[in-house]
């Protein structure tokens, strides 16, 4: 008997220990994938990727998760079609032989109940490099509209884009360091 009252024991604390983590599908209309580099040392060039998807599972009590952030890099937009072409070609991101760039990351830190920074790698131009994004903003709110949770933030990080080999007019043109920006959105499913 008391064999039995373990077992049920143990059985309700490892569900209570999965309920608590939950999976968020990314928003794509509510979340931007932007980068920002120098020209010439005066002005920012910025553009964006308007095509992106992925998940998150999320387990705030334990203070874990896992991203998995796919972007289709021929959806990259700066606003002048000549520069989104260069951009996309080998000197640059070389997206017909590489399309997509994905983001994994499973190495979440926290600031209270608050997402702080998650860390993982970026996968660009088939390369794959160590990175972690940190939250500027982060919260989560249950959406009227959806009926569901919601959770998001802004973040950031600065990569050297010669780790991917991307090379191009280094240092003349744009420096090594490019910004990117994540504002996401993710619902709860």
């Amino acid at each position: 008997m008391k064999k039995a009252l373990l077992l049920a024991a143990l059985i309700a604390a490892v569900g209570a220990a999965q309920a608590q983590s939950a999976t968020y599908a990314i928003d794509p209309s509510h979340t931007a994938v932007t980068f920002e580099a120098k020209h010439f040392g005066t002005s920012t060039l910025r553009g964006r990727w308007d095509k992106k998807e992925g998940t998150v599972t999320l387990d705030k009590a334990a203070k874990t998760g896992k991203v998995e952030f796919t972007i289709d890099m021929t959806s990259l937009s700066t606003g002048t079609a000549p520069f989104d072409g260069h951009l996309k070609s080998k000197d640059f991101f070389a997206v017909e032989e590489f399309p997509t760039a994905k983001f994994v990351g499973d190495k979440f830190t926290f600031n209270g109940d608050k997402v702080a920074s998650v860390s993982g790698e970026l996968t660009i131009r088939g390369k794959t490099n160590p990175v972690t994004l940190t939250a500027t903003g982060f919260n989560c709110y249950e959406n009227p509209r959806l009926k569901r949770e919601v959770c998001g933030g802004d973040f950031e990080t600065t990569i050297q884009r010669s780790q991917w080999g991307i090379n191009y007019a280094l240092p003349a043109v744009t420096p090594d360091a490019i910004r990117l920006l994540v504002q996401v959105e993710a619902i709860k499913q």
